[in-house]
């Protein structure tokens, strides 16, 4: 596939949820941000299609991508060592590669990035930046296309981020090019524009994920006020609860099943692909549910 061919996938596949008969004029209002981001972003990468069609990437959707690693011997490493406090925010974004993060107790953070090149002319760009405080961590991929595009350059540079993080912070990724894991996290979760399979093993209070190609697996330890929000989403998503779950469920949109393996599921209305509604246990929080292309499943932690 061409240069940055994964975002176009990612527009088609937002697009062909959007425009659907069954979506409801809702969803497109909830999706209507993030397509707007991904239009303008690849706005900018047409006007200079003629070029980068010249140079491929070798992008595939983030669970089918087949590098030929062999030619990318060029590597460079970056391995440092922070403090965080309780509650900290960590973002994490515009990575070509896969994002692991994996949790502990105690306060320190520990970034590992692994970046790989044809040649070391290349590793000259696309660099990873790494902004801290006390308060927060974030790792983002340099933004340097204009400049890259004004010197005809092309590097391909991919990227692989491994974090070992405190398990009490606000998590958030978005912009990834490549599977995301994400380990036990005793906060909130957000995830968006992610072009790949992503799992994350505990999450506390508000999640949201929306604009993912790939499957979704997300175990909710505690569900907050806010409960749960997952839209525009290209694969099966399944939603895993540790606790007993009082809830309400509603789902829009979906090109797929819907399973909600928990007890005390009482279903509400008329059932159909565009309007499933249900109140699981007493009721409270909300899960909304919608623009899937794939099978939807709540069930209990196993």
């Amino acid at each position: 596939m061409k240069k940055f061919g994964w975002i176009r996938t990612l527009l088609f596949v937002v697009a062909a949820v959007l425009t659907a008969p069954q979506i409801s004029s809702r969803l497109v209002a909830l999706n209507a941000t993030a397509a707007d981001a991904f239009v303008a972003s690849a706005q900018d990468k047409d006007k200079d299609k003629d070029k980068y069609d010249k140079h491929k990437d070798g992008h595939k959707s983030g669970d089918q991508r087949d590098y030929d690693d062999s030619e990318f011997t060029e590597k460079d490493e970056v391995n440092q060592t922070y403090q965080l406090t309780p509650g900290a925010t960590v973002r994490v974004s515009g990575i070509n590669g896969a994002v692991e993060v994996e949790t502990t107790s105690g306060s320190t953070a520990e970034v590992h990035i692994v970046r790989s090149a044809r040649s070391r002319a290349d590793l000259e760009h696309r660099k990873i930046i790494i902004e801290h405080t006390g308060a927060s961590l974030v790792v983002r991929g340099e933004n340097d296309q204009e400049r890259r595009v004004a010197r005809g350059e092309y590097p391909q540079v991919r990227q692989r981020v491994t974090l070992r993080l405190p398990r009490q912070i606000d998590f958030t990724a978005s912009g990834i090019n490549g599977k995301t894991t994400v380990g036990e996290v005793d906060g909130p979760v957000k995830l968006s524009g992610i072009n790949g399979r992503v799992e994350v093993a505990q999450a506390v209070g508000y999640s949201e994920l929306s604009g993912i190609n790939g499957a979704v697996i997300v175990t909710i330890s505690q569900l907050g006020e806010r409960g749960i929000r997952v839209s525009g989403i290209n694969g099966a998503v399944e939603l895993r609860f540790s606790d007993a779950l009082n809830a309400d469920l509603k789902v829009t949109g979906i090109n797929g099943s819907v399973n909600a393996d928990m007890p005390n599921v009482v279903v509400q209305g008329t059932v159909s692909r565009n309007n499933f509604n249900a109140r699981i246990g007493s009721g409270g929080a909300p899960i909304n549910v919608s623009g899937v292309n794939g099978r939807v499943r709540l069930a209990p932690r196993s």
